[in-house]
């Protein structure tokens, strides 16, 4: 028999995505595959649609706006299968897309979680920034994925095929063993939204677990639908990743890492205010001051339970991605990871 596979789409203000894309995920081909739309205290009329649009589609509803990280610990309480696909309501599927992920997993009791290869809805023969064909981390924290480097993105010509062990699976279309989610304590609901799949799968791998990237299956994200850029994003993706570092990284590199990386984001926040970005000046200046602090009060930085070296871990490149980006100007995955990581 075939493992029992919960596609599970958290929904938020989103009408428009599940009209656009529900239909999508309707049509795969696995068998006894269930989808279910989990609704996180929409103001729009998502529920209103489903109700008429989608009579048979399964749909849960909170009345809190938990963020993504919350809103799916509550969602996949409610939800019992062999394997969860955490999936975003703008994101397109094609009828094959679970099969290849399925078969890999079920190959290796080792695998934790995967992503299918994620190209861009608006330019489908672009890789997507929110996981590409499978992310990576270098040693100083900064997330990149290949086919992605910081905001620029490569044109998909089959160069990132290869199945592989990657550093972090993409929250956009995440398949992930039930058991494991439950058993990892699911993401981290103080991160709220963005680099919460980042922070489960380091702790997946400190576990002893693999994450993978299957570009045999191929999805299509359209991106920042439920979140567009503004400082609100700045702020949480600068210290949800300085959270995930205190969380997960041993003593011996935290305490010089990240007075670095202190020094890094300051560059970076002057940078945008010499541009004239005010806002993301202050968004970078307030996600320090948020972890810090948390990090004085004691506790409130919830710690991973075992500590390995990151370069130690799959998916992590041992220099730094800024200096290659910046200074060196490489915009290409190949060109920064030059060896051969199978």
């Amino acid at each position: 028999m075939n493992p029992s596979v919960a596609v599970v789409i958290l929904n938020y203000n989103g009408r428009h995505y599940l009209e656009q894309f529900l239909p999508s995920v309707l049509a795969s081909t696995y068998p006894g595959v269930r989808v279910v739309v989990a609704d996180n205290a929409s103001t729009d009329d998502s529920l209103e649609y489903l109700r008429n649009s989608f009579p048979g589609v399964e749909v849960l509803t909170h009345d809190t706006n938990e963020g993504f990280a919350g809103g799916y610990n509550w969602a996949l309480r409610l939800v019992k299968a062999d394997y969860y696909v955490l999936l975003n309501s703008d994101v397109c599927v094609t009828p094959g897309w679970i099969e290849p992920v399925i078969s890999l997993m079920e190959t290796d009791a080792k695998i934790a979680a995967c992503q299918p290869k994620l190209l861009s809805y608006k330019e489908p023969g672009m890789f997507e920034y929110a996981g590409a064909a499978g992310g990576w981390i270098d040693s100083l924290g900064y997330p990149f994925s290949r086919g992605r480097i910081f905001d620029v993105c490569e044109p998909d010509e089959q160069q990132y095929n290869d199945t592989i062990p990657v550093f972090w699976a993409s929250g956009a279309a995440m398949f992930i063993r039930a058991e494991l989610y439950h058993a990892m304590g699911g993401l981290d609901a103080s991160f709220f939204a963005h680099q919460e799949e980042i922070d489960l799968c380091w702790r997946l791998q400190l576990a002893g677990y693999k994450i993978m990237s299957c570009p045999a299956s191929v999805v299509y994200h359209v991106g920042a639908g439920t979140l567009p850029r503004g400082g609100r994003k700045v702020f949480l993706n600068f210290r949800n990743n300085l959270l995930m570092l205190h969380k997960n990284l041993p003593w011996n590199e935290k305490i010089w890492k990240l007075p670095l990386r202190l020094v890094l984001d300051g560059v970076s926040a002057i940078k945008g205010l010499l541009q004239g970005d005010v806002d993301f000046f202050t968004a970078i200046f307030k996600a320090h001051f948020a972890v810090h602090r948390l990090w004085l009060k004691r506790g409130e930085i919830h710690k991973s339970q075992q500590r390995r070296p990151l370069c130690g871990l799959d998916g992590v490149y041992e220099g730094t991605v800024v200096w290659q980006y910046f200074v060196k100007r490489k915009t290409r995955f190949r060109d920064i990871i030059q060896k051969k990581v199978l």
